[in-house]
């Protein structure tokens, strides 16, 4: 594990999902769909598995897929309930801070706004469900970047009052805090809580959901090919592990949140970003006038804490953050921590404080390489 971890958006394994992966190797590598003994032992594991993994999204087992990431698993569920309501309309509802892969299948709808910490507009949301052609609406628990918590339940009570299907993505916080009991469809992300980057999309019975094309041939006919068992293992005993020490985690993670929102607010034209108590609890970011994102991270990394910059909603992170654009902020000078889990870096704690002591030096260090310290 990497010493001063403070990126872990996509964390390292629980140490017992690594166990488990590593025992995996010799009892479920086969194809799960053959007929021969190991791949029916391949099968009853990846059952015993999706079991798991089904009750950590709030669904059956048989309305949870697999996919081989949570981009994955976010489109294929955006799309499946796009082309079931293709006589209804094309437009979907999203909010502006939702993530890329969201967005870009959203096409040329007008993202609903957000607040200054990234919290949808709620007026705006209830409008653009109601307006005719909508054929869904995405909507995050949170916001992976900000940590901002969205009004889950109005929204989706609104939503499902104009009769439009809710994609909940809570590939953010799942592990992190309760999972709300709705959405229509609900895709999550097995890293989000020690495992591997596994996509879990649950469709809920019920719901009008089909994909274009021939029937494909796994995952309830949502996959072109079974997942990797051992993966799947790994990430279903991360869940348990996960869930047991969940809310003493949180609650350690918001201490050690806070910590690092007042030593950021302490420097000198640095703003912290998001909502300071209505938010995840393991996620701040903080935008950095007079210097460069990608600059502090090196500082950072140089001193041996590793964070992050650009969007946690893109696969580039030299991209700069349209969840930031979207809330009206600077975009360019932005920090990112995501603190990992406990059981995955025992010093955490330390890294935060770590952070805390060197982030006024290393902001004056890249300011001055800049040029901008006297500014």
């Amino acid at each position: 594990m990497t010493a001063g971890l403070l990126d872990a958006s996509r964390g390292p394994l629980h140490p017992l999902g690594e166990a488990t992966l590593t025992a995996a190797l010799g009892v479920a590598w086969a194809d799960p769909a053959a007929r021969h003994a190991p791949g029916r032992a391949a099968r009853a594991h990846l059952d015993t598995a999706r079991a798991v993994l089904a009750g950590a999204v709030g669904v059956s087992p048989d309305e949870l897929s697999v996919h081989s990431s949570a981009e994955e698993a976010l489109a294929v569920g955006l799309d499946g309930l796009l082309h079931a309501r293709r006589r209804t309309g094309t437009r979907v509802v999203a909010g502006a801070t939702e993530r890329s892969v969201l967005l870009l299948r959203a096409g040329d709808a007008e993202p609903v706004p957000v607040d200054r910490h990234g919290r949808v507009d709620v007026d705006a949301w209830e409008r653009a469900v109601a307006a005719p052609g909508v054929a869904a609406a995405v909507l995050q628990t949170a916001n992976g970047e900000v940590g901002t918590r969205q009004p889950v339940d109005h929204l989706a009570a609104a939503a499902r009052a104009a009769g439009v299907p809710l994609l909940l993505d809570a590939t953010a916080s799942l592990g992190r805090e309760p999972l709300p009991g709705v959405g229509d469809v609900v895709v999550a992300d097995a890293s989000s809580f020690g495992g591997p980057p596994l996509g879990m999309l649950g469709v809920r019975t019920g719901t009008r959901w089909s994909l274009p094309g021939p029937r494909r041939e796994a995952e309830h006919g949502r996959a072109l090919a079974a997942p990797w068992v051992p993966l799947v293992l790994a990430a279903a005993e991360a869940w348990r592990q996960t869930e047991r020490s969940a809310e003493d985690d949180a609650r350690e993670a918001r201490t050690l949140v806070a910590r690092v929102r007042e030593a950021a607010a302490g420097v000198r034209d640095v703003e912290v970003l998001g909502d300071a108590t209505d938010a995840l609890p393991h996620v701040v970011t903080f935008s950095v006038l007079l210097a460069d994102g990608e600059a502090l991270v090196d500082e950072l990394a140089a001193r041996g804490l590793a964070v992050a910059s650009g969007s946690a909603c893109t696969s580039s992170v030299l991209r700069p953050s349209h969840v930031l654009a979207a809330m009206g902020v600077l975009t360019h000078g932005n920090v990112r921590v995501v603190l990992p889990l406990a059981s995955v870096a025992v010093d955490r704690e330390a890294s935060v404080e770590r952070l805390c002591r060197e982030l006024p030096e290393a902001v004056r260090a890249v300011r001055t390489r800049m040029g901008t310290e006297d500014l």
